[in-house]
């Protein structure tokens, strides 16, 4: 290491990792000078920097109230003898982005990452929210290496529609299925549109963005308690105060997400993501954090850890209450209090306790009717379990807690929907050839496709179906479906129908088996027709592509490594 290097590592605040003009002195004095046109007086510019990275933007509702949380920041910082500055990094306003959300998180976590390592800062809170703003921080800072602790936007409080309790965006989907068979007309559904996300913050129920605000604090980035606060209650605003407060703290220690996020931590979080009926698509984040320091998430432990998990939360789209309800019962610590048993105690968090530590302090006080007791829980096993067959040699994705158990045991008939594009042209045609025993299948929704593995796999009953009042039936695709959805629906196929992957040789009226008791997923077609199918399937030719689009195209990994680029991963521990 240079004498350079070794001064900027112990320089603080804006002494830190100079611009390079070729004289360290020079280089200094220019940045002090220029922060001195921004007010700051010279005993603020002697004081260490804690960063404020957040993820604000008017194409993003969920995070509209961060101008005050960011304020709530500062004074933590402040008061703990640092100087907060913040900055933005780009926002992933979940339904503003197209084709998906997910093709951007990487793009985030890489700003997060650079912006982090680029300024002079000494401590960094992540504020996110919205879906995958959250996990693309997490990630940014593992690979930067600096201490940083999280901070979430926390959920929206619920509206009311003619007397019934309204959140998005499980009821969302509910209303839509409603209006699709013709229980709803044009003026109901105008209404409800207008109540479904009356308040800022993310969404209501235990959707992604609440799944992942929960693990972030079951794995020990944020402080015990912060992930249900809803973001209108003031309990929130002082959680960002305090979070300032700990990110100063931070400063100087060897705290960073690698000493936290370790092994132990991230089998913590597969336990509350089984507990609580997560989403999906915590696995891919999952997956895609571990990979950032330098662990994997093995589908078949995972399998292990779920069928050994209760579902202990009664929360929507699994059950019927609502994050609110989950942060007045008694939040996260209530829940691990339940699994202490099964949960690595001795994991250290970000505020310096250990998880045990944590669960011994919290309120013993829990609302019953929210978080269940381990031995009258919601259901026996885990909300979550991967199946593997020839179908999916690298795995899928099954939510049981939201699907239909009659269904878990079945072999059906495929009614195949080679793209999106096919999909929406043939899914409400009166003379589709589909009955409710069948499975519906949709390819080319993964990673590697085009549509770069959209929320579509929430693939809806055929109209004829849903007017026949068929409210669940089996669906598999290689897409992701939204962590607010539900019903019987198997996801992530991998690899992808893109990428060679076996989903892209179904054809209509083979035969599919799934057994949830078994953990498969087989298409009972001979290998000898598989193979002769894939010989024939025509070489795929893409648009010339630039960009970001080309960099996602050439280096995106499959959904069982986290939907990470490949250069991005830290070699393995």
């Amino acid at each position: 290491m240079s004498e350079d290097d070794k001064t900027t590592n112990k320089a603080k605040g804006f002494a830190r990792g100079l611009t390079n003009y070729g004289d360290r002195d020079f280089s200094l004095y220019l940045r002090r000078s220029f922060a001195s046109s921004m007010g700051y007086s010279r005993q603020m510019l002697d004081r260490p920097v804690v960063g404020i990275a957040h993820s604000a933007s008017g194409f993003n509702n969920c995070h509209r109230h961060f101008p005050e949380m960011i304020e709530a920041v500062k004074r933590g910082v402040l008061a703990a003898g640092a100087l907060p500055v913040e900055f933005p990094t780009i926002s992933l306003g979940e339904v503003f982005l197209s084709p998906t959300s997910l093709k951007f998180r990487n793009l985030m976590s890489m700003d997060v990452e650079e912006m982090i390592r680029a300024q002079p800062m000494d401590s960094v809170v992540l504020l996110g929210g919205c879906d995958k703003t959250v996990p693309a921080q997490l990630m940014g800072a593992a690979s930067a290496g600096l201490p940083a602790i999280q901070l979430v936007a926390g959920p929206m409080s619920t509206s009311r529609h003619r007397g019934e309790r309204l959140g998005a965006c499980t009821d969302c989907r509910r209303f839509w299925q409603r209006y699709r068979a013709g229980d709803v007309d044009d003026q109901g559904i105008d209404a409800v549109e207008k109540r479904l996300a009356s308040t800022s913050g993310t969404c209501a129920v235990m959707g992604t963005a609440s799944t992942m605000a929960s693990l972030a604090e079951a794995i020990g980035m944020m402080p015990a308690g912060s992930a249900a606060i809803p973001a209108v209650d003031a309990d929130r605003l002082r959680m960002a105060e305090e979070t300032g407060r700990i990110a100063a703290s931070l400063i100087g220690s060897d705290k960073t997400p690698q000493k936290i996020m370790t092994e132990k931590a991230l089998e913590n979080g597969l336990r509350i993501l089984m507990a609580i009926g997560g989403s999906t698509n915590a696995i891919i984040h999952l997956a895609a954090i571990a990979g950032r320091v330098g662990l994997t998430i093995d589908l078949k432990r995972m399998n292990e850890i779920s069928d050994t998990t209760p579902v202990l939360v009664d929360l929507k789209p699994t059950g019927t209450a609502y994050m609110e309800d989950l942060h007045a019962a008694g939040g996260i610590p209530a829940v691990m209090r339940e699994l202490k048993h099964l949960l690595h105690l001795d994991c250290q968090t970000i505020t310096g306790e250990t998880i045990g530590d944590r669960i011994e302090a919290a309120d013993p006080w829990v609302d019953r009717n929210v978080v269940r007791p381990i031995d009258a829980p919601v259901r026996d096993n885990g909300g979550l379990l991967a199946v593997f067959g020839n179908m999916a040699p690298r795995g899928a994705i099954i939510k049981r807690s939201a699907a239909d158990p009659n269904l878990f045991e079945k072999t059906g008939r495929a009614v195949v929907f080679t793209s999106l594009e096919d999909l929406a042209a043939r899914i409400d045609e009166p003379d589709l050839d589909v009955t409710v025993d069948d499975f519906l299948v949709l390819q080319n929704a993964g990673p590697l496709s085009d549509a770069a593995m959209p929320e579509a796999g929430y693939i809806p009953i055929p109209a004829k179906l849903a007017r026949a009042g068929v409210k669940d039936m089996v669906r598999m695709s290689d897409a992701r479906m939204s962590g607010t959805a539900y019903g019987t629906i198997v996801l992530h196929v991998a690899p992808d129908a893109a990428s060679g992957g076996p989903i892209g040789l179904i054809r209509n009226g083979d035969r599919i088996e799934l057994s949830v008791k078994n953990h498969s997923i087989r298409l009972l077609v001979s290998e000898e027709e598989l193979e002769r199918r894939r010989a024939e399937r025509p070489t795929e030719t893409r648009s010339a592509r630039r960009g970001y689009d080309m960099l996602y195209r050439d280096h995106v990994l499959q959904a069982d490594e986290g939907c990470d680029f490949d250069f991005l991963r830290s070699a393995p521990i």
